[in-house]
């Protein structure tokens, strides 16, 4: 099971220059970009430890990719993704946000249905080796 959060994750994972056209895309918005990595790729698990800080002012995408190198050295069976932020309006807002880096292994999760009181139904999910 593939891990499925953000744009593009339906697609096979991104070369380099792939990830690059997207930064120069993001870039070309004005928008903020970020990096975010977390061994815990758990679908309500919405916060991933930043990798540095925002890269507001940057211009040239050789410099997201730079910083993408050093997180992959650092946490290379990590999941890392980029995120775009849009802060135009005063507040950031995430605008797009892919996963670029992957563990050799992912985890499996399971999600339980179980039923309850009259027709309602839980939900739980547990993760597997």
């Amino acid at each position: 099971m593939r891990i499925t959060q953000g744009c593009f994750s339906f697609l096979p994972d991104l070369s380099d220059d792939q990830i690059t056209a997207q930064v120069e895309y993001i870039l070309s918005r004005r928008w903020a970009v970020s990096l975010e990595f977390t061994d815990d790729p758990h679908p309500r698990n919405t916060y991933w430890e930043m990798w540095g800080h925002p890269m507001f002012d940057l211009r040239d995408a050789k410099g997201a990719m730079m910083e993408l190198d050093a997180c992959r050295k650092a946490h290379p069976d990590a999941y890392i993704r980029v995120q775009a932020f849009d802060d135009t309006r005063g507040f950031e807002t995430v605008m797009m946000s892919f996963i670029v880096n992957r563990p050799a292994h992912e985890p499996k999760f399971h999600m339980q249905r179980t039923d309850f009181e009259g027709r309602s139904q839980k939900y739980a999910w547990d993760a597997r080796a």
